[in-house]
């Protein structure tokens, strides 16, 4: 009666929270998706979650479905992947280079995921901070760019991993806590904290200052993510980060974040890869895992 179609209709639902963004995950149309859990609940004759819940709260028979799932599905990937080592898929190389600080947060955990079920596929890891990484992609010095800004290339594919929001972090005191949303000329008279890259790469000035024509009072720079929120917390300044990069420290009160215009700016996260490999077997693995990892364990993204 419980299809593998349903597992991963549920699984998915849990893990998004909400119809539309686990229709999304799953490639089916919202109203395809609610059909399939009608189905199921008839051939079983019960609720699997309860209606107009958010986020989705599952009875217990849709607990005890997705018990079943957290067993199954790893089962089936883990099938998967020994029939495409069977059929000679297993060797490769995965040169990664990174053109995101915040990105280690989620890229370590898939990498640690990937080297377990791929032993025999060697990896390196790079950052994309010091060279222009496309360019080496194409040339094939590297095999897979994470970046929010592609460039059209021949012959070089961009997978959409999620879309994430850009917030404005401020101080528990700042004088912009009492804004439901920051405008550009907000920031004129600011201290802007950046990591040090660019700022035509950087989310707060291509789809926010620039288009405005308006600059920050200065600019500061940090490595690290830990230490920009310190910068922020003690009043040094603020700065714009993904949602998921500073929700910690929005759930510890640690500091307060507002959106970016009335609508917010989303961005999208993409995987860069060389059409050479983008059938390869442990190539559409790592990236089954990578997003798959982010959803678990990122909050406030959606599907791409």
């Amino acid at each position: 009666m419980i299809e593998l179609r349903h597992l991963k209709t549920l699984s998915a639902l849990r893990d998004t929270g909400s119809l539309v963004d686990a229709a999304d995950r799953i490639h089916l149309t919202q109203s395809a998706l609610s059909h399939q859990i009608k189905d199921l609940e008839d051939r079983l004759d019960c609720s699997l979650f309860i209606r107009k819940t958010k986020p989705i709260c599952f009875t217990s028979a849709g607990q005890r479905i997705l018990a079943l799932a957290d067993e199954v599905l790893p089962m089936v990937r883990n099938a998967e992947r020994d029939i495409a080592r069977l059929a000679g898929g297993e060797a490769g190389r995965l040169n990664i280079c990174i053109e995101c600080h915040s990105c280690f947060d989620w890229l370590m955990p898939t990498i640690d995921h990937f080297r377990q079920n791929w032993p025999e596929v060697e990896m390196d890891l790079s950052t994309g901070f010091s060279f222009l990484p496309l360019p080496a992609l194409a040339r094939g010095d590297l095999d897979l760019v994470i970046t929010a800004d592609p460039e059209e290339r021949n012959g070089i594919t961009y997978i959409p991993l999620f879309t994430y929001e850009s917030v404005l972090a401020i101080s528990k005191q700042h004088r912009l806590v009492a804004k439901r949303h920051i405008q550009p000329q907000d920031l004129a008279s600011e201290v802007l904290i950046t990591y040090p890259v660019e700022s035509h790469r950087l989310d707060v000035f291509k789809h926010f200052l620039e288009p405005a024509d308006i600059e920050p009072a200065s600019i500061r720079t940090s490595e690290l993510t830990v230490m920009i929120m310190q910068l922020v917390a003690s009043g040094r300044g603020v700065s714009a980060l993904p949602n998921w990069a500073i929700h910690q420290y929005i759930e510890q009160n640690y500091i307060s974040a507002r959106p970016l215009g009335e609508k917010g700016v989303w961005c999208t996260l993409y995987a860069a890869i060389r059409d050479d490999q983008k059938d390869a077997d442990f190539m559409l693995d790592f990236l089954s895992t990578a997003k798959e990892i982010t959803f678990k364990n990122l909050s406030g993204i959606k599907s791409a």
